[in-house]
């Protein structure tokens, strides 16, 4: 099979693909940089690269290890990046398993005929999240804005997200918040993203997802963020076998992230397709 190849940018010496991930449109999902070959780059010259791309991340492949790097610091693990740079590889070597060694674990990514990445998170953990009175603030919600079936959380699968469900879908769609102290709030407890959440069904879910601590007001698609909502339904024991979230609709770049749980194994797979960009975005 011959498979579509990204147009490459040239940053430096560097060679960057381009990826729309968790979607079949380029002009949808989340872009995401792709390094193959970052032998010989310092932290310094991945972090200028990322910041030059200007994605809410860049994906650095040294031998078997994949580092990301958003627009303004290195984050732990970053599913769209992840699933990006699979099929980058799967494009170039054929479809089959990659084991990628991340700041956050070892984590497997399988690549099928089609093109469509499924990761396997490391092992993912839920916390409470304690008192929402600023965050609650910062976003300008209610707490009668919130869905007291989906409690506040902190959940991680490769990184630390606060998960928040709204009552209804607008409250989601007029996401409207302070970012210099959301930043703040998020730096001071760990956090790579909000996840909030809006549920349609058991198995159906719209999320939006900001991103401060990297750059970027709000990120299009998050499987970081999926994998540790996947955790967060299992441990509310609401975890369905298999779960579909809509994420980028009220960005105009729909994204769509398949979550799978399983009774045999801790960890949670997220799946999605990923498309070059074959010109500059």
């Amino acid at each position: 099979m011959t498979y579509p190849i990204s147009i490459p940018t040239i940053v430096g010496m560097t060679t960057v693909l381009r990826y729309a991930a968790f979607t079949l449109d380029p002009a949808g999902g989340n872009p995401a940089g792709v390094v193959l070959d970052a032998r010989g780059l310092d932290d310094q010259a991945m972090q200028a690269i990322a910041a030059e791309i200007g994605y809410s991340e860049t994906a650095f492949v040294i031998d078997r290890s994949v580092r990301y790097f958003s627009p303004k610091a290195e984050v732990p693990f970053c599913g769209h990046a992840t699933v990006a740079t699979a099929v980058a590889l799967a494009e170039r070597n054929g479809p089959g398993e990659f084991v990628f060694s991340t700041p956050a674990g070892v984590v497997p990514v399988t690549v099928d005929d089609g093109l469509r990445a499924t990761l396997t998170s490391v092992e993912p953990s839920v916390e409470p999240a304690g008192d929402l009175t600023d965050v609650l603030d910062i976003l300008g919600w209610k707490p009668t804005d919130l869905d007291p079936d989906l409690p506040a959380r902190i959940a991680y699968a490769g990184a630390r997200h606060l998960v928040l469900s709204t009552a209804t879908r607008q409250r989601l769609a007029d996401l409207d918040y302070d970012f210099d102290r959301l930043l703040a709030y998020m730096l001071e407890r760990d956090l790579t993203t909000l996840q909030l959440v809006w549920q349609e069904s058991p198995t159906v879910f719209h999320v939006r997802d900001p991103f401060p601590v990297g750059g970027v007001v709000e990120d299009p698609a998050t499987g970081a963020a999926a994998a540790a909502f996947g955790a967060y339904l299992r441990e509310l024991g609401l975890g369905q076998p298999t779960i579909t979230l809509h994420q980028g609709d009220d960005l105009g770049r729909p994204s769509l992230i398949t979550v799978e749980l399983s009774d045999e194994d801790n960890r949670v797979r997220v799946s999605g397709n990923a498309v070059p960009i074959t010109t500059p975005a």
